[in-house]
């Protein structure tokens, strides 16, 4: 009978370790990392990152009940340890019990869940969901804060909800093409490189940019940084003769490489300013480091910027400009994103028509119809989108 207990009390507390172990683990993988590995087909993954959706819940579920387990061996260890001791031998024991309880049950396993925690927290994952809905509940059962711990409470969900923003933004970076971040070739702001420098100070003045591409015959040259001209202010006979004078060096890079690599090579070369060229080597577009950190963590402005809206709502739809992206129209309107291989509006309607389109040509996509409303020469400029329901009925 007393090496029954004693087998149960063993138990007790190795179940407590291996419980201590994988919560401790799990709370060194970053969610990032799961998610990666989820998309893997890892087994556990999934799980592990779901349950890391409410990180701050994990710790105090699994310490209630990787406790409880440890008490109760414990108390069973100690009990049928000091049957028919004395005093003395009986707190002897309890200190002893406890001490290898402590070391066993607790100490050793935090240890051992931060040498590897990935492998143990995804091989732990059915423990550690059952651990955490139990000792969930065991938690609920306690009066619920109020006054600054809702605060508190509100504050850390804000903060959760951004860094899972900010994850999803991380992981859709990885898989970001030059071309989907680009400011396309029209909407390049260029100066020929037989400009003059008033010519030049003009277009700076009117687009607000501080660095401009150089044209010559139609492809790109150089560009020029418009700070190199505020030497004439304090030096009248150091004034450049024409935009040929200042020219620098550009950057190319195909439409098809990584935005992520890319990033970390213009931080290298302190690139500012690249050029996108497509498969033939003609000049696709533009893109700056400030495009490629957008990215990752939304619009940045400063105090020259002006707010421009690609989508409008109408009484009738929605007014779109045909530079918004495919997904960005789908979000706004509420279908649900089909797999499509471009990238903005005006690539879709040019898809649809296989040809270029004329002003006021309806076409359907999903859901919506899409009405051509305004031209570029070319190139489809705005849309009007509506319920292809209500087009039908109008």
């Amino acid at each position: 009978m007393t090496f029954g207990a004693l087998a149960v009390a063993a138990l007790l507390v190795l179940f407590s370790a291996w419980l201590r172990a994988a919560g401790t683990a799990i709370t060194r993988v970053p969610r990032a990392d799961a998610l990666r590995d989820a998309s893997d087909e890892v087994s556990g993954a999934d799980t592990v990152a779901e349950l890391l959706d409410n990180r701050e819940a994990i710790t105090p579920a699994v310490g209630v009940v990787a406790s409880a387990f440890l008490v109760i061996g414990a108390v069973i260890g100690t009990a049928f340890l000091s049957g028919g001791a004395d005093t003395t031998g009986a707190l002897l024991i309890a200190t002893g019990v406890g001490l290898a309880a402590f070391l066993v049950g607790d100490l050793i396993p935090r240890r051992l869940g931060r040498l590897n925690p990935g492998k143990l927290a995804y091989r732990s994952h059915g423990l550690l969901r059952w651990a955490v809905r139990l000792g969930g509940w065991a938690n609920d059962l306690l009066p619920e804060e109020n006054g600054e711990g809702e605060v508190d409470e509100i504050q850390d969900e804000e903060a959760d909800e951004h860094e899972r923003e900010m994850i999803d933004s991380v992981l859709e970076f990885t898989e970001t093409i030059v071309r989907e971040v680009m400011t396309p070739r029209p909407d390049m702001v260029t100066i020929p490189i037989t400009s003059s420098i008033e010519e030049l100070i003009e277009t700076a003045i009117e687009h607000g940019y501080s660095r401009l591409p150089v044209t010559s015959d139609g492809d790109v040259v150089g560009m020029v940084i418009v700070k190199d001209l505020l030497r004439m202010l304090t030096d009248p006979d150091d004034r450049p003769a024409s935009v040929a004078d200042m020219l620098r060096p550009v950057d190319f890079v195909p439409e098809t490489k990584l935005a992520a690599s890319l990033l970390g090579e213009m931080q290298e070369s302190h690139a500012h300013q690249v050029v996108v060229v497509d498969e033939y080597g003609d000049v696709a577009g533009l893109v700056t480091i400030e495009d490629l950190l957008e990215e990752l963590v939304g619009e940045i402005a400063d105090e020259t910027d002006s707010e421009e809206d690609l989508i409008a709502v109408r009484e009738d739809g929605w007014w779109v400009d045909a530079r918004l992206s495919v997904d960005e129209l789908c979000k706004a309107t509420g279908i649900e994103a089909p797999e499509y291989e471009g990238d903005t509006v005006g690539g879709l309607v040019l898809g649809l028509a296989e040809r270029v389109p004329e002003e006021g040509e309806v076409f359907t996509f999903e859901q919506l119809a899409l009405t051509v409303t305004r031209m570029q020469g070319r190139r489809v400029a705005e849309v009007a989108v509506m319920l292809a329901e209500q087009a039908e009925s109008a």
